[in-house]
Order: structure tokens, then C-alpha cells, then sequence
């Protein structure tokens, strides 16, 4: 399994180059981010984003500090913008037992388990806190992840649970959080470009390590 996951890695890579993500300017950022971008596009975040910015709220004090009512109206180009300002409070109000720094958060035994305890923060989104926020070795596993593994054959049911795919991550990988990043990132480039819902395969990287096209390509007509 560690060579798959790996040489998915390294095909994907040389395929795409390094993707650089998470684009934030700050550690809070990146946590907003995480948040707003719960059932809508990257685009809808930005522009909540630029919102946030242009107010000078990308802070956590000064959010913190900040009426419900702002929020929804700045947030409102991301979608759900009602239960997302609920869950950027709750997790303002969950920092703020941390004086809102940074240091204190990443330093706090069980983290993940906390986060978790925040309405509204599933394990993607805590991940993607912890991983792309803290520097801190959590792969985050969205539903790209498990239609990508599920077609190469490295898991049995694209419907696997989060906690047994991401364990086939920590297990086959090396401990690096660059790698880890870099390889999310990938993942999700390659679901945009190629292994869509109704897959493209013509000109995929991945072709030649793919179960999915081998099985089922008589079903589609290659673009």
C-alpha cells in the first residue's frame, strides 16, 4: 500500500507541479477559510474573504468583537452564510479560552478531539485547521479523496468512513506535513481536471494505475 499511495503522489506531482495551498495570508485566515468553504466553491470563499478583509476583520479579536449580523452580510457570497457565522462564533468562542493565540492553541493535548467538540467543525474541517493552520500532521480527506482512492483501487467502497481512509494516509506515508498538504492539494486539482463525477479520462495521468477506466471504461466516451 505505501508504494500506491506514494506513487499516486509522485505521478500527481509531476503531473501538476506544486499547488502551494492553502492561499492565506495568516493562520486565521486559513481557519475562516476552512469554515466558509463547508458546501460551496473556493470562488465563493474568496469573495467572502476580500469581504472580511476590506472591513479589517480577518482578526480574531476584532471578529470576535464583531455583531452576528456584520458577519452574515460579509459572508453572505459564501452560502449558508446564517449557520457559517454560527460556527466562525463558536469557534471564536472556543479560541478565545486561549487568549487567541496561536501558540497556546497548537500546544493543547487532544486538539482534534476539541475541535470536534465545536458545533459545526467535522473532521475535514478540523484537519484542514490543524494541517494547513497549525502545521500539525493530520491529511485531510474530502469527498475528492474517496471517489480518487476508490477508482484506483485503493479502497473497496467510495464510501469509506473518514477515519479508515485517512488511517491508509498515516500509514503510508511519510511523516512530513509538506507532503501532506501538497498532496490534498493535488488531489483536489485532479478531481477538478479529470476524475469528475462523470470522469474525464482522456489524458489522465493516473490512467495507467487506474482500476476504474479499466473496468468501466466501455461505459464512457473518452473527451
Amino acid at each position: 500500500m505505501t508504494k500506491t499511495i506514494l506513487d499516486i503522489y509522485n505521478l500527481l506531482l509531476k503531473h501538476y507541479k506544486n499547488q502551494n495551498w492553502w492561499p492565506a495570508d495568516t493562520q486565521f485566515e486559513v481557519i475562516i477559510g476552512a469554515i466558509l468553504t463547508q458546501n460551496t466553491s473556493w470562488n465563493n470563499v474568496t469573495k467572502a474573504i476580500s469581504n472580511l478583509k476590506k472591513n479589517d476583520l480577518l482578526e480574531p479579536k476584532k471578529l470576535y468583537n464583531t455583531k452576528p449580523e456584520i458577519i452574515e452580510y460579509l459572508i453572505k457570497p459564501s452560502g449558508f452564510y446564517k449557520q457559517k457565522t454560527l460556527k466562525i462564533i463558536n469557534f471564536l468562542n472556543f479560541f478565545a479560552n486561549y487568549k487567541f493565540n496561536f501558540d497556546l492553541l497548537k500546544n493543547e493535548k487532544n486538539l482534534r478531539d476539541l475541535l470536534l467538540k465545536i458545533k459545526g467543525i467535522g473532521p475535514e474541517t478540523a484537519d484542514s485547521i490543524l494541517l494547513y493552520a497549525l502545521n500539525l500532521p493530520y491529511f485531510v480527506v474530502d469527498s475528492y479523496t474517496k471517489r480518487v482512492m476508490f477508482r484506483l483501487g485503493v479502497t473497496k467502497k467510495e464510501n469509506i468512513d473518514y477515519a479508515s481512509l485517512q488511517t491508509i494516509f498515516h500509514n503510508s506515508l511519510p511523516l512530513d506535513i509538506e507532503i501532506y498538504k501538497e498532496y490534498h492539494a493535488l488531489i483536489v486539482e485532479h478531481s477538478k481536471k479529470h476524475c469528475k463525477k462523470i470522469p474525464a479520462c482522456n489524458g489522465c495521468p493516473l490512467n495507467l494505475t487506474c482500476v476504474y477506466i479499466k473496468g468501466y471504461r466501455k461505459f464512457y466516451e473518452l473527451q
